[in-house]
């Protein structure tokens, strides 16, 4: 798994890119959660999903525990651009529906869903 870190106006965007299972979610939880105590900050985080081509129950923990890690920082969180296999594995586990994660279509989206 590769992360990509791209600093926008109001915004940083996180690029998921290959497989967030397993053996990747210890070290990409850790590389975002980095994210929220840096001594900068973070004003809102988007997190592109367009490349990532999978995601396990240990990726969606990732994903859980950022969304209460944000929650409690104050930080604007959304998901976007899912990637057509990882968008069905939130589908099946009910984070879309339950509005654990707010997901938007497109990176713009979300970047403006953040920043509004």
């Amino acid at each position: 798994m590769e992360i990509v870190i791209d600093e926008r106006p109001g915004a940083t965007v996180v690029a998921l890119k290959g497989r967030l299972d397993f053996e990747a979610a210890a070290a990409a939880q850790s590389q975002l959660q980095a994210l929220l105590v840096r001594p900068e900050g973070v004003h809102a985080l988007v997190i592109d999903g367009s490349e990532l081509s999978y995601v396990s129950s240990a990726g969606l923990r990732v994903f859980l525990t950022l969304a209460k890690d944000a929650k409690a920082a104050s930080t604007p969180l959304v998901v976007a651009a899912l990637h057509p296999s990882a968008a069905e594995v939130f589908e099946i586990s009910g984070f879309a529906q339950a509005k654990i994660l707010d997901i938007r279509d497109t990176v713009d989206a979300g970047i403006a869903a953040v920043t509004a």
